[in-house]
């Protein structure tokens, strides 16, 4: 991992697969990382100086100005994916239109009102489950499942074409694809979105691509990549923090009570403790900044770890320590600033019914094969299982 004067490439093996990778939590709050194009930057562990990198105007977003900091299949797709209504790729006053189209979208009040919905189809699922019988794929039959399927009538995205983006969206968030794939995977995606603005714009419903067409003057290029970002983020996280907090909790059944005491609560701490957001974000210094007794060089890029941020220990007591009685307030496991997660609050909905309702429904559940078999995306942009066999 170190490297001559002190520098260090980004550490990615995980001796325990709920733990940040090894290293990460004996390094100072920001450290000098070595990237594998070359570049020389930084790594962001401590919790201050992550809120402090991702809340500051003065470190941009935009994928054309950053550098990966693990090796990647995809090589420099930056540019290519620098289109009208990705926002998360942009820095105010770009992302401020885009993003305040959508928040009023995604409020909390609104959330709750779909709550109802999410818990039928969470009980559908499990439903479906008992019917299937051990052993079974929690993932495939119940944690990729419910996400999609909200996302998909958030969106008015036909649940009959599931396979069609999630497959196409696997190969975009695998590290490992390469630049001709994930290419292929996007032009999949727009293929497939802009049959949906299309079919919208003729025939509006209620749902959120058609409240946009009727609210805003977006053009079809801004409406599918506003579609695209929101489908893969809608399903990808959400499914791999049920599946690996499920994991998690299977592995110490005490915990269960105590998410039944307080799902809420336990829904935050599960947040905190793995983090699935395991490389970056990334941001990148539009001029020198002063920043825990460091300057970090304008055109420097800052990887922050939210996994590490979230085990520090001058913010939160015993970190290694998972205590679903915490109240794990001020964590990061969604972001922080301007770019912080925009479905937070669904997923956190999500998260809290699906896990009582798995483990209130299936009380003996365990896993089937030994744990050494569960395996971990670590080839994945988000962190999580590939599969979790279980039976009851």
């Amino acid at each position: 991992m170190t490297l001559e004067e002190n520098v260090m490439t980004l550490p990615t093996t995980r001796t325990d697969p709920f733990d940040p990778p090894d290293g990460l939590g004996a390094l100072p709050p920001l450290s000098r990382l070595a990237y594998p194009d070359g570049h020389l930057g930084w790594l962001a562990t401590g919790h201050a100086a992550v809120r402090a990198v991702l809340s500051d105007p003065r470190f941009s977003s935009r994928t054309e100005l950053k550098h990966a900091p693990v090796l990647s299949g995809q090589g420099d797709l930056g540019a290519d994916l620098v289109r009208p209504g990705m926002f998360v790729h942009m820095d105010p006053p770009d992302h401020t239109r885009y993003r305040r189209l959508l928040t009023g979208r995604f409020t909390v009040q609104r959330m709750r009102w779909l709550e109802p919905r999410i818990e039928k189809l969470t009980e559908a699922h499990l439903d479906a489950l008992e019917r299937h019988g051990p052993p079974a794929d929690l993932v495939t039959e119940f944690a990729l499942p419910i996400p999609s399927l909200v996302i998909c009538e958030l969106l008015g995205v036909p649940y009959a074409d599931r396979e069609r983006f999630q497959r196409a969206s696997a190969l975009v968030m695998r590290n490992e694809s390469t630049g001709g794939e994930v290419m292929e995977a996007y032009v999949s995606l727009y293929a497939f979105l802009g049959e949906l603005v299309a079919a919208k714009r003729e025939e509006p419903a209620d749902d959120l691509v058609s409240g946009l067409l009727a609210a805003d003057d977006l053009t079809d290029e801004e409406l599918i990549n506003i579609s695209l970002l929101l489908l893969i983020a809608g399903h990808e996280t959400t499914a791999n923090m049920i599946s690996l907090g499920a994991y998690r909790l299977l592995t110490d059944p005490g915990q269960v009570g105590r998410l039944h005491a307080d799902p809420a609560a336990a829904v935050e701490e599960l947040l905190r403790y793995l983090s699935i957001a395991h490389i970056g974000p990334i941001r990148v210094a539009l001029e020198d900044v002063e920043l825990e007794g460091e300057i970090i060089g304008a055109g420097e890029s800052v990887t922050v770890s939210l996994p590490a941020a979230n085990r520090d220990p001058a913010r939160f007591d015993d970190p290694d320590r998972l205590d679903l009685g915490r109240h794990a307030s001020g964590q990061l496991a969604f972001g922080h600033g301007i770019h912080q997660c925009l479905g937070q609050q669904l997923a956190r909905i999500e998260l809290r019914l699906a896990y009582t309702a798995l483990f209130r429904r299936f009380p003996g559940l365990r896993l089937a094969v030994p744990p050494e078999e569960v395996t971990m995306r670590t080839d994945m942009l988000v962190y999580g299982v590939h599969r979790l066999p279980v039976a009851w």
